[in-house]
């Protein structure tokens, strides 16, 4: 990371807020003046429109990378800190960094040596291209792994949900029991791992 490239990247996470799966960073760099059409915060945005950009900007941007921590390390670290290492892990990645990265939110992580400006930008994904590519390359790697998942662990609606606390996703986390992806520091994963309910 010692060579500087111009230009701007941006750092976005998603999956703070879900009682399973992985918490998923993204960064993406764009070159000096560089957009890319239809480029917003992934949460305002169609699967489908998601999964085109995401193709786009691994094609266009300057340079990318995705990284995550497992549901093992959320319970260890807690969210916020398994978020900023998710970060840390996907700017590490990077062949070369940009002189500037904007971060989504009000906390950097630790990025080590890197040597450029680092700024934290609350509500970034949608006001910074870079951020909102990032958030769409994060958002469209874990909700792919979620789907995933599903496959792997029937009857709790991974690919539906994306592991987010819907009335769906409770309801089978009360009726099966956690499985080895949910976050068991998460409250209504403790509480149904204490009152454990036989497989129907």
């Amino acid at each position: 990371m010692n060579t500087l490239l111009p230009g701007v990247g941006g750092v976005d996470e998603v999956g703070r807020g879900p009682l399973a799966g992985p918490v998923v960073a993204a960064v993406v760099v764009l070159a000096p003046g560089q957009t890319i059409a239809g480029v917003r915060d992934s949460k305002l945005l169609t699967p489908r429109r998601r999964e085109a950009l995401a193709a786009i900007i691994r094609a266009e941007a300057a340079g990318w990378a995705i990284a995550r921590c497992s549901p093992a390390e959320i319970d260890e670290l807690n969210i916020l800190n398994a978020s900023l290492l998710a970060m840390q892990r996907a700017v590490e990645q990077l062949e070369q960094c940009p002189a500037r990265l904007r971060i989504d939110g009000n906390r950097a992580p630790d990025l080590g040596d890197f040597q450029g400006r680092v700024e934290t930008v609350v509500g970034g994904d949608r006001s910074c291209i870079a951020i909102g590519a990032a958030s769409i390359l994060a958002k469209v790697s874990r909700d792919a792994e979620m789907t995933a998942l599903d496959a792997r662990y029937p009857g709790y609606g991974f690919a539906r949900h994306k592991g987010y606390p819907t009335s769906a996703h409770r309801d089978a986390l009360e009726r099966l029991g956690p499985c080895d992806v949910h976050r068991r520091s998460f409250a209504p994963v403790r509480a149904a791992a204490a009152n454990p309910r036989p497989h129907p």
